[in-house]
């Protein structure tokens, strides 16, 4: 009864076709460049980290890196808008705001 199952296994193992190497994909043209940076449009505001994630509960060290600041006096500036501003109430005591006008 092994034996049976055995050959079986072998015999689908053998008839299995022959895997066809996979289709290549067709070359990117060699001048292509970066995306550019798109500039906000509308009102912006500059952000600047004063404080230390070091110590600091998990989500705030993980706003600090949604805002774009991971060190300290690092400056970014960012489009005014709520999501933004809820975030950066969210770590208001790590942080320096500004008009960026």
């Amino acid at each position: 009864m092994k034996d049976k199952a055995m050959a079986e296994k072998t015999e689908t193992k053998a008839k299995a076709p022959a895997k066809k190497a996979p289709a290549k994909a067709p070359a990117k043209p060699a001048a292509q460049s970066a995306p550019k940076q798109k500039k906000p449009a509308g009102k912006t505001v500059r952000v600047t980290q004063i404080g230390s994630p070091i110590g600091r509960q998990g989500y705030q060290r993980a706003t600090l890196i949604g805002l774009g600041l991971n060190k300290m006096h690092r400056t970014r500036e960012l489009e005014d808008t709520p999501a933004v501003r809820g975030m950066i109430e969210k770590v208001k005591h790590l942080v320096r705001v500004e008009d960026a006008a």
